[in-house]
This record gives C-alpha cells, structure tokens and sequence, in this order.
C-alpha cells in the first residue's frame, strides 16, 4: 500500500510589490500621530490657574510691547532715524522669553530642589562680574554687565535664583522653624552673599525688592514672625544708611519728602515726578488715545521704562491704568492659588516668593509714578523695556507654571530630592503576591488595590523618614 505523501507547508512569499508601500505608509502615519500626541502632551494643562497665569502673562506682554512701541517711538526716532528700534529689541525679548516660559513650565519639581544651590552660585558668579571690567554703571548703579554683543543685568536673575534656593533651603529646615539660631545659619549665607553684591553695585530699588522676596519665603516657609523683628528692626537701621551712599539718591528722596514744592528742584531731582503726574493727569478717564502722548516728546525722562505707566494713563487713561492693576491682581490671584492648593513647602514657599516678587515690584513701580515713593529705578514687570528683566520674570512665571500644571504632582509633599531615588521606587511598588487558584476576580482586585494603598503608605513613611533625618 503506497504510503501518502505528506506535503510541507509552503513558504508564504512576502514580495508583494503593489502592497509593499502600505505598511510603510501606515507605519508613518503612526509615527506621526503619535507625535502629535507627544506636542499635545507636551504643552497639556489640568488646572485652570495654568491656563489663567499664562494667559494673564501673555496679555501684560502684548500690551508692554504695545506700550513700548508707543512711548519710545519719539526718542528712537531722534536716536537711530527709526521709530522701531526700541520696539525691535523688546519684541526679540518676548520671542525669547515666551517659549523659555514653556519649556520651564515642563520641568519637574525635582530638578528645582536638586539644581537649587548651583544655580544660585552661578548667578552671583555673574553678579560679581559687575566689579570687573565687563561691569558698567548706568544711573549710577554698577549692575550691568556688558559682553559686547549684549548687555545684562545679573541682579534679575538673583531674584529667581535666590527665591528657588530660598524654596530648597527652608524645605530642608522644616524641623528648624523654632530654632532660630540652626535657622539663620541655613538662611544667611545665601541670603547674605545675594543681598550684598547688590547693595555693592549701589542698586538701591533693586534691594528693596531682594529683601522683599527673602521676608515672603520665609513668612509663606512658616518662620514665626517673632523671629524676624530682629532683621527687621536692622534693615530699619541699614537701609538709610546704604541710601545716602550717593548724594543723587539722597537729593531724589529728599526733595521727594519735601513734596518738590522748591522751584530749584523742578529743573533737577523732580523733573522726572512732577512730568509723570502731569502725564497721569492728562489722560483723563480714557485718554488721549494710544500714540498721542504728548510727555513722550523729550519731556519725559525713561517713557519707555521706569515710567511705562505714566505713558498708559495718558494715552489709555485711569481706565488703562485700572486694566493695568486688574491683570497684576489676577496674577497674584493664580500664585495665591498654587501655594494654598500645595503641600509642599518647597512649592509653596517659591511660588509666595516669586509672587511677591513680581505683584510687589508692580506696586512699587506704580507707586513711584504716582509720587507715593521716591524715585528708586523699579522697571514695571513684563511691561516695560529691558530684555534682562523681562526674560527672567519669563522664568520665574514659567518655574510658577510648572507647579501650577497638576492639581498635585505624585511625590511632592516634602519629598526632598529623594523620590527619584532607587529606594523610593522601590517603595512604591505593591508588593507581589500569588493569587490563589480559582479566586473570584472582584476579590483579586481589591486585593491588589490593598496592596497598592499599603505601598504608598510605605512609600509616604520613608519619605518623612528622610525629611526628618535632612537628607
């Protein structure tokens, strides 16, 4: 009996020229979807102060490059044959600055804490450079430093630096908040090495808004308020004494307090306050419409700067100037928002610092113009002109933002550095268990749901564990 043959299977061929291009083209197609979701996610948000910050920053920018435009046209003109000038350089700025913001905005809170001392060292490199060759006065004030192709004022980026560290150091000091002698030991060297390369360069504004960061990290850090009357009751005594250092400064607050009554002050210390409330006053309740300023011909000394807004109140008038502070308002509405909804008080101390920063340095500029204060050469943030300060409160919005992206970032209460360490990923994994043969499967899930919960309680406890130890 012939035995039957038994066939092997025949080899598929795989050389299909009319289907050869469609899974190529479906493996594109997925790539490319799959980027998309990638830039989707990339500038994604879930919380609604996210949205709201950014749009509020975005629209005080617009509006200062408006403003810019506007104020500095004239002097441009007069300078470079060119109303753009001034423009052109502030618009680069924001090009800058903006996308900086976003990308900040995706850094995780980890790199902050890990990074924080290092990038305070690196700006007071920069900042002592203002005493070397590369540093420049301007008004008087030795803090600028000039690379030849660009110019820069280190002092801004002091601020952000200072308010990161300032987060990172009090966070660590959590158990020290009572001791305040191991307290100031943790805060001054910082603190002190910030502060007084500043005072050096003679920036006297630029101090006042140092020390106003510094007393809101560490009041938003939880530091008893007894303990701070002893630096207060100092700088109470310090401050007049670094102000009559320069004999301008001196004559400016002097006639500033005798409410440049004196003829002989018109022509010099108070020119520059007395045409800022005339411009103020010009506008009347809507103004005199956006590029008819009249104290931008020459009258008034830094229109595009210092006193941007007295140019607002004349040409939008007290409604452009309410619209001004209603945007501010919002603003520290947001970083309000960020540092009660957190439980980390490295984020709650940064955001607080950096709030203060920037909402106060508004205040005070906008207090100078209206003569509440003398003259102390306070920019109006995110609005006037300099590219320094505007990228840098860029920055310091986008680092706001980071925070700000999630309702609560897993690991963020207090996790000092250590999250990303093996143990801590160890702790957070449920440990493994066998599931017995024939379990039902709605006992199975909450078996492993009890064993997730028990993990991340582990996870919490080693956490305080190594905050209490000052890892």
């Amino acid at each position: 009996m012939a035995r039957p043959s038994i066939g092997l299977p025949r080899r598929r061929s795989t050389d299909r020229p009319a289907a050869a291009g469609r899974p190529v083209e479906g493996v594109v197609r997925e790539r490319s979807a799959a980027a998309v979701v990638a830039v989707r996610r990339l500038f994604a948000a879930e919380t609604g102060t996210y949205w709201l910050m950014l749009g509020t920053t975005v629209f005080l920018v617009v509006l200062g490059l408006v403003m810019v435009l506007s104020s500095s046209s004239v002097e441009e003109y007069i300078a470079n044959k060119s109303f753009f000038g001034a423009f052109g350089r502030q618009a680069t700025y924001a090009a800058l600055g903006v996308p900086l913001m976003l990308l900040v905005s995706r850094v995780p809170v980890s790199f902050w804490k890990r990074w924080a001392v290092h990038l305070l060292v690196a700006s007071l490199l920069l900042q002592a450079l203002v005493f070397t060759p590369l540093g420049y006065e301007v008004g008087g004030n030795r803090n600028w430093l000039d690379f030849g192709f660009v110019t820069a004022q280190p002092s801004e980026l002091v601020k952000l630096t200072l308010a990161v560290w300032l987060g990172a150091a009090l966070a660590r000091a959590q158990p020290l908040l009572d001791d305040w002698r191991r307290l100031a030991t943790a805060l001054l060297p910082g603190v002190g090495a910030a502060v007084l390369m500043v005072v050096a360069g003679g920036d006297l504004g630029t101090t006042m808004i140092v020390l106003l960061l510094v007393f809101a990290a560490v009041w938003f850090g939880g530091v008893r308020l007894r303990h701070l009357a002893v630096p207060i009751g100092f700088l109470a005594v310090a401050v007049p004494l670094v102000a009559q250092q320069s004999s301008s400064r001196t004559d400016r607050i002097s006639a500033w307090m005798s409410g440049c009554t004196a003829e002989a002050d018109y022509q010099a210390d108070c020119w520059q306050t007395l045409h800022g409330t005339w411009a103020l006053a010009s506008g009347g309740l809507f103004g005199v419409g956006l590029g008819n300023s009249k104290s931008k011909w020459s009258w008034l000394p830094e229109a595009d700067n210092d006193f941007i807004f007295a140019i607002i109140g004349e040409e939008l008038g007290l409604v452009g100037g309410i619209v001004v502070l209603a945007l501010f308002i919002v603003l520290a509405v947001c970083f309000v928002r960020v540092v009660r909804r957190t439980r980390d008080p490295f984020v709650r101390v940064v955001a607080g610092a950096i709030g203060t920063w920037i909402v106060g340095q508004a205040l005070v500029n906008i207090a100078v113009v209206l003569g509440l204060l003398p003259v102390l050469g306070v920019p109006l943030p995110l609005i006037s002109a300099g590219g320094s300060a505007l990228i840098v409160t860029l920055l310091a919005i986008g680092v706001v933002l980071s925070f700000a992206r999630h309702a609560e970032e897993p690991g963020d209460e207090g996790d000092d550095l250590a999250v990303d360490e093996p143990t801590a990923r160890a702790d957070l994994r449920p440990v493994p268990e066998a599931s017995p043969r024939g379990e039902d499967p709605r006992a199975a899930s909450q078996r492993r749901a009890q064993a997730a919960r028990e993990a991340s309680a582990r996870a919490a406890e080693a956490r305080a564990r190594r905050v209490g130890s000052g890892q």
